[in-house]
């Protein structure tokens, strides 16, 4: 799915979370990289082009430098989400703010989860207005909705 993608939005990492800044770094020459920009009660998403398009925003996350007009969502080809926790059906727990939520609403592009092991769960709580993710990887696994392979 990556490697077919051409604009893929993805997550500047918090720490504890799975750190993406060498994803970042290796393929915003060659693909169109979005990142998050908190704006309201909403996700917006701007290019990453570099080191100098970012700057400490909302809760102390790396965002993007807004220029131009947001990327809209039908022209993501691909979506890498943070999480708290996610489980065997997919489900995902965010921070409890629903920023995510209402911006997978929006896409219909695949939807990965990325996580470490510890914080894939047999299931979590999830309400009727959550997304799942279509994929959650962890550094020891792949789950998808046919069933969880061990990663080679």
């Amino acid at each position: 799915m990556f490697r077919q993608a051409s604009c893929i939005a993805i997550y500047h990492a918090l720490p504890g979370e799975v750190q993406t800044t060498s994803i970042l770094r290796k393929w915003h020459p060659h693909k169109k990289l979005l990142l998050p920009l908190i704006q309201g009660y909403d996700l917006s998403l701007y290019p990453y082009t570099g080191e100098n398009s970012v700057q400490k925003g909302n809760f102390g996350i790396w965002e993007p430098i807004p220029r131009g007009t947001a990327y809209e969502a039908k022209e993501i080809d691909l979506i890498i989400v943070p999480g708290i926790a996610f489980d065997q059906q997919l489900n995902r727990m965010g921070r409890g703010k629903g920023f995510y939520d209402r911006l997978l609403s929006s896409i219909s592009a695949p939807k990965i989860g990325i996580c470490f092991d510890f914080q894939l769960r047999e299931s979590i709580p999830c309400e009727a207005f959550d997304i799942p993710m279509d994929m959650v990887i962890t550094e020891k696994s792949v789950l998808t909705c046919t069933g969880q392979k061990p990663v080679s």
